[in-house]
């Protein structure tokens, strides 16, 4: 199975972010023909304010969904959607939600983050995700051609109970778009993912925003560096800085093969939901 990644650095413009996103699909598609096109978060658009996010959100079926759907429908591909912001109805906040869609363009899969993204970095600038998104609460998973997929999206890679989860319920691949800090991604991103696909014994794709973007007049910058992890935890394909694409081949008898040697499954001793 091969999976392509398209890195982009989605600003205000939806209408601009969507046909730069599916033009670079096109080219995935066009030069590596994959089977599974993974998308970052909020590809559709950033650097909203709060009220922006509201008044964009829209239910299921909106221009960021419609896109997707329509271009795995049109090439016979799987679309893991990166996350698109889903309007709740009587809140005022909005679901941070990965889509994803088969090769008939019906949506096989809809994962809401988990954890939200509350910190002050480094730098002193202050994240508060949970002002305008509404945590999900359910674990999500979906087949692609014999493969079991696991979604999480961005700082839900910093809670291992959650991939735990994830490899009980027995996923191959676990998928995260992300759009993380450039301060936390230079030290932690690719640490994460190792640890992700180690524990997990599974693919770890990871797939991020790149470049700045300015939020409520202040610049903020995404470490984007999207890239896939195999079960041994090695390193396999990555873009570099800018707007890009990479695309890797997963291997079923390499998850096999380290399953074989180091049998985790076999050896937990502790529970975890």
């Amino acid at each position: 199975m091969k999976v392509s990644l398209v890195q982009t650095n989605p600003q205000p413009d939806r209408a601009r972010n969507l046909d730069e996103t599916r033009a670079l699909m096109e080219e995935a598609y066009r030069a590596e023909g994959p089977d599974l096109i993974v998308l970052p978060e909020y590809f559709e658009a950033y650097g909203l304010s709060v009220a922006e996010k509201l008044a964009m959100a829209e239910p299921v079926g909106g221009a960021a969904y419609r896109m997707a759907s329509d271009f795995a429908r049109e090439h016979r591909v799987f679309v893991h959607a990166g996350t698109i912001m889903e309007k709740v109805e009587n809140e005022a906040r909005i679901w941070n939600t990965s889509f994803v869609f088969d090769r008939s363009g019906r949506e096989v899969a809809a994962y809401r983050k988990i954890h939200m993204f509350d910190i002050v970095a480094p730098d002193g600038s202050v994240y508060r995700e949970s002002d305008s998104v509404k945590p999900g609460g359910e674990i999500v998973t979906y087949d692609i051609d014999g493969l079991k997929v696991g979604c999480a999206i961005c700082y839900d890679i910093r809670f291992a109970e959650l991939f735990l989860r994830l490899a009980k319920a027995g996923c191959d691949l676990i998928v995260l778009p992300a759009a993380f800090t450039l301060q936390t991604g230079k030290d932690h991103w690719e640490v994460l993912a190792k640890a992700r696909a180690i524990e997990t014994q599974a693919y770890f794709i990871a797939c991020g925003q790149t470049g700045a973007v300015t939020v409520d007049g202040e610049r903020r910058a995404c470490y984007g560096h999207s890239l896939v992890c195999d079960p041994w935890g090695h390193t396999i394909a990555r873009v570099s800085d800018g707007v890009g694409l990479v695309s890797t081949r997963i291997d079923r008898g390499q998850i096999a093969r380290v399953r074989g040697l180091i049998p985790m499954a076999q050896h937990r001793r502790l529970a975890c939901g």
